[in-house]
C-alpha cells in the first residue's frame, strides 16, 4: 500500500488509481439501442403521466 507519512508521524493513504482508457464510440447498432430505449422510455413517462391524469379525473 502507498501512504507517506507527515510531520508528527501520521500516515497519509492512497487510493489505488484505475487504468485509464479511451471511450469507444457507440456502434451504429448501439445507436439504434439507444434511440428505441429513449423513445420507449419517454412514452412510458407519458403513458403514466397520462394514467395518473385521467385517474385523477375520474375523482371529481
Amino acid at each position: 500500500m502507498r501512504y507517506t507519512q507527515e510531520e508528527g508521524g501520521r500516515l497519509n493513504n492512497f487510493a489505488v488509481e484505475p487504468e485509464v482508457y479511451s471511450a469507444e464510440p457507440p456502434t451504429k447498432t448501439e445507436q439504434k439501442n439507444y434511440i428505441i430505449l429513449g423513445s420507449l422510455g419517454g412514452l412510458l413517462i407519458v403513458a403514466v403521466v397520462a394514467i395518473a391524469f385521467y385517474t385523477s379525473q375520474l375523482a371529481h
